[in-house]
């Protein structure tokens, strides 16, 4: 006998009654995915009980392109950087482009993502480290703080933000998707760290178990949509009104209310981006 489906639906995310108080650290809403829907899903996203929402351009051409789509939202804000799998975009040129961007649009608030992705085999790892020293040059200089993306890259990651001197830096560790001994390293360098929704998949157990090792104080969420969706909308497209199910899972680990969870998370990201 074939199992039966589950139809049950998926609980709306303006259900658990938040207050407005939270912020979204890392979303991608510039994208296609949102070409049709996009003030919807600002709408919704206000109504779970964001009060800010930090977008993620992915290099120069992107922020210029598609900036004006948030032209209004006022809670939007800005991070703008070169993805390490577009370490070969990384010109003078781009840098040039992004240093103008961040002295004259306030709603920039940080650098990132930017970092080391060693999963995919054609982005040669040199030219990736070249990239990435040259953006945390850059957020040296503009006094801005960095966003991390690291794949299968960590050791590498770490090394050079130590060599480079970057131990107590405003510094995020974006989408977090590790185990405790990572957690522990990022902390002792006095980082933040951002928990993404698969932290709500039931196998993930060992991130779960990494939350207990994270400071109250720096520790945020994030959806990374429109990928990542958590465990409710699983598969499907994600956006930040989902972010309150990852608050949901994170506050049932660390046994607090999650009310005052996402409260301190969203105090804790509008103190590391200046909101």
């Amino acid at each position: 006998m074939s199992k039966k489906k589950n139809t049950t639906p998926a609980p709306e995310p303006e259900s658990l009654n938040l207050p407005h108080t939270g912020v979204e650290s890392h979303a991608h809403l510039d994208l296609d995915a949102y070409a049709e829907d996009l003030q919807q899903v600002l709408d919704r996203a206000r109504r779970s009980g964001l009060r800010h929402m930090g977008n993620v351009f992915l290099g120069p051409e992107a922020y210029y392109a598609k900036r004006d789509l948030f032209t209004g939202s006022d809670d939007v804000f800005f991070l703008l950087g070169l993805h390490p799998c577009d370490a070969d975009k990384c010109t003078p040129d781009a840098v040039a482009a992004m240093k103008e961007a961040f002295l004259n649009d306030p709603r920039l608030k940080a650098v990132g993502e930017i970092g080391l992705d060693y999963y995919w085999d054609d982005h040669p790892r040199e030219l990736q480290q070249h990239t990435f020293c040259m953006q945390l040059s850059m957020a040296r200089e503009l006094e801005r703080p960095v966003v991390i993306h690291s794949r299968d890259s960590n050791d590498d990651v770490i090394r050079i933000l130590e060599e480079r001197g970057f131990k107590g830096y405003p510094l995020l560790w974006h989408c977090f998707g590790a185990d405790m001994g990572l957690a522990e390293r990022i902390i002792a360098n006095g980082w933040h760290i951002s928990i993404p929704g698969p932290v709500s998949y039931p196998k993930n157990v060992e991130l779960r178990e990494a939350l207990s090792v994270i400071p109250e104080d720096r520790l945020l969420l994030e959806t990374d949509c429109p990928y990542l969706s958590p465990q409710p909308y699983r598969g499907k497209r994600n956006e930040p009104a989902y972010i309150v199910f990852t608050a949901q899972t994170v506050a049932q680990e660390l046994g607090l209310p999650v009310e005052e969870l996402w409260t301190r998370c969203g105090e804790n990201a509008a103190r590391f981006f200046g909101l």
